[in-house]
């Protein structure tokens, strides 16, 4: 890697850091600068504006990260409801990188960017969908192999789970604790039950 690709990285990098614990509207360039001891020129160097930074860390960080934690697990599953049972317990219960006093990283990007910034909306809504059609397809597998109900609808599955693991991560975030994930997991368990 290039030293230039580097000190890119190491600037999208320490921002994520920053930004996942602070927030992204409450941290400033300057903060960004000092924290990767980079000098003022050569963060506008890389990036002309904060926007451009934050909108790097979703297209550029996340989005691989999303890809491997959220989306990989679920491709050529044999028992779909399973898989995502254990993805969603994998990433609440085990991921030491998500932290519980900070929530979800895509989810704060979310509140606090996508009704002001249309391209972080874009960004956004594009992770979400990836996900989402994830876990679609594999619940669709799992019709024709016969582990999930003919008569469910992939697409409602999706979004409850979804909405259930940001609304989870905010309670979380509020508790501070994990204690409500598991109230969480045991719950989607039994709804799992029910669709199979």
């Amino acid at each position: 890697m290039k030293k230039s690709e580097a000190t890119r990285l190491n600037i999208l990098q320490k921002a994520f850091e920053l930004i996942y614990a602070k927030g992204y509207q409450t941290t400033s360039v300057d903060e960004i600068i000092a924290t990767t001891q980079v000098t003022k020129g050569a963060f506008y160097y890389h990036f002309k504006t904060k926007d451009e930074m934050g909108l790097a860390i979703i297209n550029e960080l996340l989005k691989n990260n999303f890809k491997s934690t959220f989306i990989e697990p679920l491709e050529n599953t044999e028992n779909p409801l399973e898989s995502i049972y254990q993805l969603m317990y994998g990433i609440l219960v085990e991921n030491d990188l998500l932290k519980v006093e900070y929530g979800c990283p895509t989810a704060n990007f979310t509140q606090e960017m996508a009704p002001w910034h249309l391209d972080f909306t874009k960004a956004l809504n594009e992770l979400a969908g990836q996900w989402e059609n994830a876990m679609i397809t594999c619940i669709e597998n799992g019709k024709k192999t016969g582990t999930v109900k003919q008569n469910v609808n992939a697409k409602e599955i999706a979004v409850f789970v979804m909405s259930g693991y940001w609304g989870v991560r905010n309670l979380g975030k509020l508790e501070n604790s994990k204690s409500v994930y598991i109230i969480y997991l045991k719950g989607l368990k039994t709804y799992f039950k029910s669709l199979e």
